[in-house]
This record gives structure tokens, C-alpha cells and sequence, in this order.
């Protein structure tokens, strides 16, 4: 009993000595903060409320108006807390905070008490922007950190309510570019949020909730002029489609493209406005994307033909086949061996569609002809299954007509006999 009572004496002692961080609230949130006295009762942009600031990752990590702004937020009287002698700095011109923020952010070792996982390349990245090189050359109007992060509520990216946020990112973007008058100077076009909002990319993000699926900066960067490893924006495709990417560098059309200055991915699917492919972007109908360079007559307009030809003939085996085995698996026939390969007919299928980045008609024929070969052997599957579902149906009315004959025949025989007692019993 007496060593218990001196162990928790012990333990006791200990979490006094050392406090208990996962209780108790940072040591500057303990401290009293004068500056949201009088700036909760302002307005907007002045106004900054208790509850939106406590909701800021940075004053969850214990930092205060004064990491920022500087003076001394405990003093009572504006004449102490905003001194320049505690160095208050106030109001902090755009121009000044990619510097002010990368104070703290491009210090790894700063940083790493906080998020040792959070890049520390902000602020030369941001260099190398559109955004970054304007701002440099005195454009005052390009985006900086609180343009997209905010300013006094900044939450972490994984938080569903920050700017930043896979879901938020496009909408963050387009308070700029969506803006006709503010990008008027610029003379590039406002419409890549709503060409966004109707392409396959949105719809997997926000739709199906894909959060992986490509929003602004996955394209574009979020820092930088490119995502990392990329040296264009225009190669940035290849970062999901890989293999797509590669069937292109070995067609002809790259090199075609190069020499007439056209993006390689962009020249047929677009940027913003990305539609889901299907087999009408091949031949020469009005959604060709083959039409827009080619012409009839000439080689790659016969080849658009083929591309659309052979892919449709293809697509129409592979239904051939899976309507027939899908009525014989109905009629309750064993086909599931032959059902799996047509999955691999449908694999055949996939994959002539994307050599179709090839743009050369005999790789892709190589696709079609291998699953040609499975349909066929496929649909003959479904065809003896149904065959043989038929010669059941034969044997099966053949041995009830066979039972009802004999059932006929014993009733006949019986009543022969009870007719034959009767008889001899008169």
C-alpha cells in the first residue's frame, strides 16, 4: 500500500514538472490579446473576430497578431501594444507578403516543429510563377499568399473549409480569373472556371469525390509555374496519363506538332473544358477531333476512318458476344468461364483506345485483332451454350413424353385387370 501512494506521489510530481501539453492551450493563447479588443467590433477588412481568428491554423499553434504585424499584443493601451518600440509594423502592403510569410515558411528548421512534412520552397517557387515575376516587376495586383490562403482564417489544406482545399481550389482561383474586369489588363481569357466546371475532371472531383482528380494547381502548380518535375505546363498530362504520353512521343503527330506549334495533349482534348473521350472524337463526324487539321484526301484523314472503323467494329463484337453469353447465363447455361474472357475482349477494347495515341494504324490493329479473336471464341461459347440448352429442351420433352406413355399404359393395364376381377367374380 505504502509503495502505491509513493508511486503516484511520484507520477503526480512528474506531470507537474512537465505540465500536460495535450490539455493545456498554447502559452500565447493563455496571454491576453488586446488587438482583437478593438478589431473584433470593426468591419470587414479591419475586423477580425475572436471565433474567426481561434479557427486560424497559426493561432492554433500558439502565434499571435504580433508574429505578423508585430507590436505588443498584451499591453492595454494602443500607445503600448501598437509601439514602434515593440515593433509594430500595422499594415503589411501585398507586395511585402510572400517575404513576411516566408519568414516562417522558408525556414525548415522553424517549420519543423510545427509540420515537418510542409514544403519549405514556397517562396522561391512563387518566383518562378506568372504571379511571382509580375509582382517583382511591380504589378501590385497578382496574386499573393492571402489572395488564395486568406488572411485571418487560414486552414490547413485537408480542412474541407479552406480556400485551399481540393474542392475550394478552382472556385479560390476564379475569384480572379473569372473576373473580366480585374483581367481585363491581362488579356487572357475568363472563361477556364466555367470550361472547368463542365469537364470530366470537375465531375470526378466534385461529383464523385475524387480529391485526387486535377483542379487548378494540379495543372498549373500552386507556387511555382509548374507542378514539381514538370518543365511545362504543357507536358503536364503525362504526370496522370502516362502511357498515353509515351504512345505520343512515338507518333508521327509529335513531331508534326512541335513544327507547328501546337500543345500536344491541348490541340485534341483542350484544357479547361476536357470532355470524357469517346470513339466520335475519331473519323470525320462533327465531333471529330481528327477534322481540325486534317482534310479529305490526304493520309490522316483515311487513317481517322480506320482509327473509328475498326474501333466500332470491335465495340460491336464485344457486345455481340456478351449479349449471347449474358441470354445463355439467363437459361441458367455454365458460360462463366467464357464470361471472363470476355473481359479481356473488353481490356482489348480499352487498349486500342488508348493506342489510338500512337496514330499508327497497325498498332492498333494489333489490339483489335487481338480482341477480335476473343470475342469470336467467346460468342462461339455462347452459341454451343445455347445449343446445348436446346438439346436439353428436346431431351427433357422426349422423356416426359416418354413417362406420360407409360403412366398411359399402366392406367390401361390397371383397368384391364380391376375389368378382369370384376368378371370373374359375377
Amino acid at each position: 500500500m505504502t509503495r502505491r501512494v509513493l508511486q503516484t506521489a511520484i507520477l503526480t510530481l512528474l506531470l507537474a514538472a512537465l505540465g500536460s501539453p495535450g490539455l493545456a492551450p498554447p502559452a500565447a493563447a493563455q496571454q491576453p490579446n488586446t488587438c482583437l479588443d478593438c478589431h473584433s467590433e470593426f468591419p470587414e477588412p479591419l475586423g477580425v473576430t475572436r471565433e474567426k481568428f481561434a479557427a486560424d491554423v497559426h493561432a492554433q499553434k500558439g502565434l499571435t497578431c504580433a508574429s505578423c504585424h508585430g507590436g505588443d499584443p498584451t499591453k492595454a493601451t494602443p500607445e503600448e501594444s501598437m509601439s514602434r518600440a515593440a515593433g509594430f509594423r500595422g499594415h503589411v502592403d501585398r507586395r511585402q507578403v510572400p517575404d513576411l510569410c516566408a519568414r516562417c515558411h522558408s525556414d525548415a528548421a522553424y517549420m519543423r516543429q510545427y509540420n515537418p512534412s510542409l514544403r519549405t520552397d514556397q517562396l522561391s517557387q512563387y518566383h518562378t510563377s506568372v504571379h511571382g515575376k509580375r509582382l517583382a516587376q511591380g504589378d501590385a495586383r497578382v496574386a499573393v499568399c492571402t489572395d488564395c490562403h486568406s488572411v485571418h482564417d487560414i486552414r490547413p489544406g485537408s480542412d474541407a473549409r479552406a480556400t485551399i482545399h481540393p474542392l475550394n481550389i478552382a472556385e479560390t482561383c476564379s475569384r480572379c480569373h473569372s473576373d473580366a474586369a480585374y483581367m481585363k489588363p491581362y488579356k487572357i481569357p475568363t472563361d477556364q472556371y466555367a470550361g472547368y466546371k463542365e469537364s470530366v475532371h470537375h465531375r470526378a472531383l466534385a461529383v464523385r469525390g475524387d480529391l485526387s482528380a486535377p483542379t487548378c494547381t494540379t495543372c498549373h502548380g500552386n507556387h511555382g509555374a509548374a507542378p514539381p518535375g514538370v518543365a511545362s505546363v504543357e507536358f503536364v498530362c503525362s504526370n496522370c496519363h502516362v502511357f498515353q504520353a509515351q504512345l505520343f512521343d512515338t507518333s508521327p503527330h509529335k513531331s508534326a506538332f512541335e513544327a507547328a506549334g501546337l500543345p500536344a495533349c491541348v490541340t485534341c482534348h483542350s484544357n479547361h473544358r476536357v470532355v470524357a473521350p469517346g470513339d466520335a472524337m475519331l473519323g470525320t463526324g462533327p465531333q471529330s477531333a481528327c477534322t481540325g487539321c486534317h482534310v479529305e484526301g490526304d493520309g490522316g484523314y483515311t487513317a481517322a476512318l480506320s482509327f473509328q472503323r475498326r474501333i466500332a467494329e470491335l465495340q460491336t463484337a464485344v457486345e455481340r458476344s456478351g449479349e449471347i453469353l449474358n441470354r445463355a447465363e439467363q437459361y441458367g447455361m455454365e458460360v462463366s468461364e467464357a464470361k471472363l474472357e470476355q473481359a479481356q475482349a473488353r481490356d482489348a477494347l480499352t487498349k486500342a483506345r488508348v493506342t489510338i495515341h500512337s496514330f499508327q494504324i497497325d498498332q492498333v490493329e494489333k489490339d483489335v485483332q487481338a480482341g477480335l479473336k476473343i470475342t469470336e471464341k467467346t460468342y462461339q461459347a455462347g452459341v454451343l451454350a445455347l445449343q446445348e440448352r436446346d438439346f436439353r429442351r428436346k431431351g427433357l420433352g422426349i422423356s416426359l413424353l416418354a413417362i406420360l406413355v407409360v403412366l398411359v399404359g399402366l392406367r390401361l393395364y390397371i383397368r384391364q385387370i380391376e375389368s378382369g376381377e370384376g368378371k370373374g367374380s359375377a
